[in-house]
Order: structure tokens, then sequence, then C-alpha cells
């Protein structure tokens, strides 16, 4: 395929290229080469395996720039349609922009031209793919990719029925936004897909879009997870978005507003689902890394009473936000992880997305979990800790592991990483394992003073941070 689109620029600009190099293509399945040439310009070359989907971005493209909107320009394509050359705008992202002094000025025209983008007409709505237009059908499709991705991994049970009810009430405000709310609905808005060239904001990856409620956009750009835009800036931002969109339609700026707050929760409670499909269940680190900073988004709406119109799922957020699982180190340093589990319910999770450390199995030592008198009772307990070093297996295994964890930890202290998991895993996560796990946490605690060492009993339910040796 990349023969195809070295080809395509002879075609396109009776010149061969003289480089060819492949591009990050992030989470896309496309892949994307810039080819150089010293007689023609440097462009993207673009390798999507769906037709109707790369169809749908060809046809928005030119439509956008007809109308004269920033958008990438469409040379030429081949006659599958599955390779296709488009003008090169540069590497300069929005979001590699978010630290930069002139932030505000970038936000407020991105917004601007936002509002114009969605109420471009006579846009042909049947090209887009995979929809053409929003419905209560895919508000629940995503409302459900929640549901089953994030929330039915993290949280054992709950009722499904109220849960329900309150997706339902969800649906029926998000699809009684009146039609002048309507227009071309970008689906994936966010920093990542806006390129600045000259000082504007051009739009890329729209291939999604499709006709909607234009509100979301505001949502999913404005509190995109890892922007972290603070909520005075955000109201600013809609408020010039929502001036640009008045100047070209009719509407009310005031009810405007106020429905943008339901488009806020439905839209991250569908970036959590993402984020547990791509980071809970195939285990990417971006995707892990991203969870906390969208459960802080989550956590404001609940402060600020914007789910209590949901009572069901509220209370299931709460549990979420506050669930440590997912909560970022507010340390700076080494943070090691130390953990005791049952293999009979998998590995320990990796939120950090770094995958460093280490997994030790401590179901070949004697388990005092055999005997009656031990059933009630965990590593934790005088009785067991008794038993396990009665036995002098314990003390072997664990120097055993010292001599593998504790070098790695002074390595990762010279330089300066930040993230070590260590697991001990038994049959029930109930003996063996969390004596190994309580020595362990304690031992590099004490050895180590400069490291903050979290230790969490999975199965037990007991989560603790340690510095020095000492509970803190």
């Amino acid at each position: 395929m990349k023969q195809k689109l070295i080809d395509l620029y002879t075609q396109t600009f009776s010149t061969p290229p003289t480089a060819v190099e492949q591009i990050a293509a992030g989470g896309s399945s496309r892949v994307y080469y810039r080819l150089h040439s010293d007689e023609g310009p440097t462009v993207i070359g673009t390798i999507g395996k769906e037709e109707a989907e790369n169809i749908a971005f060809m046809t928005l493209a030119c439509k956008f720039r007809a109308a004269g909107h920033n958008a990438p320009r469409i040379y030429n394509h081949d006659e599958s349609h599955l390779c296709y050359l488009q003008e090169d705008l540069g590497d300069v992202s929005l979001f590699s922009l978010l630290d930069s002094d002139n932030i505000r000025q970038y936000v407020a025209e991105t917004m601007r031209s936002l509002a114009r983008l969605q109420t471009t007409e006579d846009i042909d709505f049947d090209v887009c793919y995979p929809e053409a237009e929003f419905s209560r059908r895919l508000i629940n499709w995503d409302l459900n990719y929640f549901k089953y991705c994030f929330l039915k991994p993290v949280v054992a049970e709950f009722n499904e029925h109220q849960l329900q009810d309150d997706f339902d009430r969800l649906a029926d405000r998000i699809m009684s936004t009146p039609r002048q709310l309507w227009g071309f609905m970008y689906r994936d808005c966010q920093s990542r897909n806006v390129i600045i060239k000259d000082e504007q904001p051009y739009w890329i990856d729209f291939q999604g879009g499709r006709r909607g409620p234009l509100l979301y956009d505001v949502a999913s750009f404005l509190w995109q997870a890892k922007a972290r835009f603070t909520d005075d800036f955000r109201q600013a931002m809609i408020d010039v978005y929502l001036d640009e969109l008045a100047s070209v339609r009719d509407i009310d700026k005031c009810e405007a507003k106020a429905l943008t707050d339901d488009f806020v929760l439905f839209r991250t409670l569908q970036v959590l689902g993402a984020y547990g499909f791509r980071g809970l269940m195939q285990h990417k680190a971006h995707f892990m890394q991203s969870i906390p900073f969208a459960l802080d988004n989550l956590a404001s709406l609940i402060s600020q009473g914007k789910l209590d119109l949901y009572p069901t799922l509220k209370s299931l957020c709460i549990y979420l936000c506050d669930n440590r699982r997912f909560k970022n180190s507010d340390t700076e340093g080494l943070n090691i992880k130390v953990f005791s589990f049952s293999y009979k319910k998998g590995y320990p999770e990796d939120i950090s997305g770094n995958g460093g450390g280490f997994m030790f199995d401590c179901r070949a030592m004697h388990n005092p979990g055999r005997y009656a008198e031990y059933k009630s009772s965990t590593g934790l307990d005088k009785n067991v800790i008794d038993f396990l070093e009665s036995k002098g297996e314990v003390q072997e295994f664990l120097k055993s592991a010292w001599a593998m964890t504790e070098p790695a930890v002074e390595r990762y202290l010279k330089r300066g990483f930040t993230s070590l998991q260590i697991g001990f895993g038994c049959t029930g996560g109930q003996h063996r394992s969390v004596y190994c796990a309580q020595a362990t946490a304690m031992h590099l605690s004490r050895m180590f003073p400069e490291a903050t060492v979290r230790l969490c009993h999975r199965e037990q339910g007991i989560d603790m941070t340690m510095k020095g040796g000492e509970v803190i």
C-alpha cells in the first residue's frame, strides 16, 4: 500500500517523492506517511481500510474548504478510495500548546471556528460514516459502553433497573435538544484533532462526524480529560462559542448553556467506557493513565450537583471517584505499589501504565488456609504469622524476592522513575500473600525512606501508604 501512495504522488505531481516517512497515527487504524519531494509539495499520504470512512473524510474536507473553513486540501485518491493524499498542515497540535501563554487565544478562536464549521450549510449527511445522524440508539450504545467496559469491571453489584431509569432520563433530555442546536456533530472534537498553522486552528480527523446536537462537541472539547481546563475557563469559552453560534443561528444562549451539563455528563461516561475498554481490558498505557483525569471531571460534576437528577448513577459515580485504584499519586519521586492478591481474581492492575515490576507466586509454600483454625485469619494475624515463620519457608522466599526488588528500587530512584509495582499472589489472597506483601512494604519503606510505598491487600479491602516505615 505504501507503494500505491508513491505512485499516486508521482501521478498527481508529475514527480516522484524523494523521501517517505511514516508518522504517528494516535489511536487510529489508519496509516499515515509524509511524502517529500524537491520539485513537488510535502503532503500526507493516508491508507485507510474502510472505503466508506475515507469517502466520508474526503467529501467533508472538500465541503468544509469550499465553505471557507480550515480543513486539509485533498489532492487525489486511488480508484479504491483506500489511499489518498491530503495537505500537510504540520505537527503542531493544539494539545501540544496547552501550556502555551497564548492558549486562551487559541482555544477562543477554535471555539469560534467550531461554531462556523458545525453550521456549514448543505452537508450531505448520507455520506457520513458509520452513521448519518445521532440518535437515541447511539446514546444507548455509548451508555452501555460505559456500563459494560468500565462500571461492571469495577463495581461488583448494582441495581441495573434503577441505573437504566437514569440512563433513559439522560437520553430523553439529550434527544429533546432544540433542532436549531443541531448541525454537524464532529463527534471526536478534541485538541489533538486541531492543528495550529499560521496561528489559526485547522480541523482534522472529522470522518466520524454526523448530524447531531452541537453541544456534544463543546462538551467533548472543553472537558477533554487531559486538557485540565478550569471551570471558569470552560464557562468563558462556552460564552465565546455561543456568541459566535448566535451570529449564524437564531438560538437562546441561556437555554443552550443550561443544556451543556447533560452533554458533559454523557461525554464523560462515553470517554470512561472507551478508557475502560482500551485501558482496563486491553491494558493500553495511554488509556490507563487517562482514567484519573476523566474521573476528576466526573467528581467535579458531582460536586456541582450536575448528577442530582440521576440518583443511582450518582451513587455509582461517587464510588468510582473515591476508588483508590484510580488515584493519581500526589507525591513526587518513586511510588512503589505492593499488592497481595488472589490468583483466582487475576493480577493487580497497573494504573500507571508503566508495566514495570515483579509478581511473586506464594502458592508453593505450605498453606495455613487448609486448616480450620486459620480460615478466619489473615497474614496480618499472629497465629498465621507464627505458622508461616515456624515452617522456615517464608523467610527464604522473601530473601529471594528482596534480592530482586531491592536493586530495582535503587536503580529506579537513581534514574528518576516514578512507578514500580510488586505483587504477591496466593490461592485466596488471604494468608501467604498478605504476610509477604506486608513484610515487603515495611522492609522497602524502611530501606528506601525517599520512596513512597502504597500497600494494598486487595482481597482484604486494606489500603495504606507508608513513608520511612510509618503509615501516613
